[in-house]
């Protein structure tokens, strides 16, 4: 377990004191996926610096399994480290080193035998896909292939954790998605803890399965992502989650005509729509006047602005037939 206690980091620049973490306090559990997001600036990349110690927080104290990571020596620190990889947004492969000669380098940093690491290197490179790289040289690869050259170089010292710092950043969406899919088989398989740095919100929701989200340093909201996905709270969340704003929607008022705000927290996405699946039951046919939703594994998430012409009997029918389906709330919307 990573647990994150009151983390700031401050930097001194010409300019004068800038804290780029304040007071930050996140628990990550074993086996998790735990997604950081925020816009440029947010301060995540200070903030998985931190915890692995390539910045020393100004204030506060990361502990792994119980162990303050600031109280470590040098030497135990680097023994530590084996345990917590990275990769990054620009692969930071060794250009002169075949592939498999890049698997193999922190095994032989490690002290393990030349054969030993060969061996070890090739299964990695199963692992992620490319055995058949093994005498490439990283030029001669695309950059999906070089992120798994990555990670299995990441993977070669048998890590608990692993750091994803804007690794997907690069990549067309295609590749992205074969690289998360990779991501999370290894987490499956191997058991091992990931904390993906991003500013794609689309990744998270691929990938994640529990958020926090950092603005100016600060953790606005952190939580299950499917609760964060279903009713954002913060300003910043509600940006990140409907970037096309939800919040006030301009919309046509029409006479005799009631409004219903619809959110969708997990509800079967599946089969016919609800509001059409309303309208051929019950013969309520709804203006939708704003929508911000989105579809996770099968599920809708999001809100939803309803128009129901018709009178108060017409609007409590249509109130009763939407809040019978599982996982949807509605409410009546006054002007």
């Amino acid at each position: 377990m990573i647990e994150i206690r009151n983390l700031t980091k401050t930097f001194n620049t010409s300019d004068g004191a800038v804290e780029a973490l304040k007071n930050v306090s996140l628990t990550i559990h074993d086996g998790d996926i735990y997604g950081i997001i925020g816009m440029s600036g947010a301060g995540k990349s200070t903030l998985v610096r931190c915890i692995n110690m390539l910045e020393r927080p100004t204030e506060g104290q990361v502990f792994i399994d119980g162990t303050d990571m600031g109280a470590l020596s040098q030497k135990d620190l680097r023994k530590m480290r084996r345990d917590i990889t990275m990769i990054f947004q620009g692969f930071n492969l060794l250009m002169q080193r075949t592939c498999l000669k890049n698997v193999c380098f922190p095994l032989e940093l490690a002290g393990m035998k030349k054969a030993d690491a060969k061996k070890r290197a090739m299964e990695l490179l199963e692992i992620v896909g490319l055995p058949d790289k093994a005498n490439a040289y990283p030029a001669q690869l695309s950059g999906g292939q070089q992120q798994r050259i990555a990670i299995a170089r990441a993977l070669a010292t048998e890590p608990k954790v692993l750091l994803c710092d804007e690794a997907t950043s690069a990549l067309d969406p295609k590749t992205t998605h074969s690289i998360l899919d990779l991501i999370k088989d290894i987490n499956r398989k191997m058991g091992i803890t990931v904390i993906v740095i991003t500013h794609q919100m689309s990744v998270v929701e691929e990938i994640c399965n529990q958020v926090a989200i950092l603005d100016g340093g600060v953790v606005v909201e952190k939580g299950n992502v499917t609760d964060i996905f279903a009713a954002p709270k913060s300003d910043a969340a509600k940006r990140l989650v409907f970037p096309e704003g939800f919040d006030a929607p301009v919309v046509e008022s029409f006479d005799n005509e009631r409004r219903i705000r619809v959110v969708f927290n997990g509800a079967d996405a599946a089969g016919t729509p609800l509001i059409a699946r309303m309208a051929v039951e019950k013969g309520i046919c709804a203006n939708i006047k704003a929508a911000s939703t989105k579809t996770i594994g099968g599920k809708a998430y999001g809100n939803m602005l309803l128009g129901i012409p018709g009178d108060r009997e017409v609007l409590d029918q249509a109130m009763r037939y939407l809040t019978a389906v599982e996982d949807v709330v509605a409410e009546e919307v006054n002007d």
